[in-house]
């Protein structure tokens, strides 16, 4: 796949939930190219976080046309590798596991590939250490700070060398100088892993970072809006 192709294709998207009632998705259409940085922005309720979860497979369509890393999703089977090849997840509230250490968190995604346990220490140290946590790989996620956990969460997210990032309001759970330093690594590691970034936000300018703004309202896209 090079630089100007497509890595997510989406064609009047929808989905609704409590049979039919509420209307999450109602047409979306979207294109992100290969290695861009958009924001996502919207009211709560508008489908932004819906629409996230359908890009990651973590939640499947009712209908339309989503295409993802050149997968189709309403006909993929084997979701699971998909995620853990081509995704990588950031959420406000981490979703780290706290009885394992920092490192043995990061090291989670690994377990879908074929890596052994060493390759997969190698890879999880050098990310913490890209995140400056290599003093803490020991520690229980309870014992850092909200905006540590973040790092952990990104390092973890970064782990297999995933083409596409999504991240949901990575900086909502954090003070505002804690969440620059968030936003400043993930545009940072989006450069430099020349990873896709897809970003759910609902601060204006949090979204402004991102190299293009797309608006959604009532479940379908109302402005896309290029930045830089």
């Amino acid at each position: 796949m090079n630089n100007t192709e497509n890595v997510i294709e989406i064609k009047n998207l929808k989905k609704s939930y409590d049979n039919g009632n509420i209307k999450a998705l109602n047409g979306i259409d979207l294109t992100v190219k290969k290695g861009e940085f958009i924001s996502i922005m919207g009211p709560s309720g508008s489908g932004k976080s819906t629409l996230l979860n359908m890009i990651g497979a973590l939640d499947t369509a009712d209908e339309g046309m989503i295409k993802v890393a050149g997968i189709d999703l309403m006909k993929a089977k084997k979701l699971n590798l998909f995620r853990s090849q081509e995704i990588g997840f950031v959420f406000q509230m981490h979703n780290l596991i706290p009885n394992l250490s920092v490192i043995e968190n990061v090291e989670i995604p690994m377990y879908e590939t074929k890596a052994n346990s060493s390759e997969m220490r190698e890879r999880a140290l050098e990310l913490l250490k890209s995140v400056n946590l290599e003093k803490k790989i020991d520690q229980k996620p309870t014992k850092l700070s909200g905006g540590e956990r973040q790092r952990v969460a990104i390092a973890r997210a970064l782990v297999n060398h995933p083409s596409i990032i999504l991240a949901d309001e990575p900086t909502g759970s954090l003070d505002s100088k804690t969440g620059e330093v968030i936003l400043d690594l993930l545009k940072e590691l989006h450069t430099k892993e020349n990873v896709t970034l897809v970003m759910v936000t609902h601060e204006p300018y949090v979204g402004n970072m991102a190299e293009r703004l797309v608006t959604v309202l009532d479940g379908k896209c109302k402005t896309d809006e290029k930045l830089r």
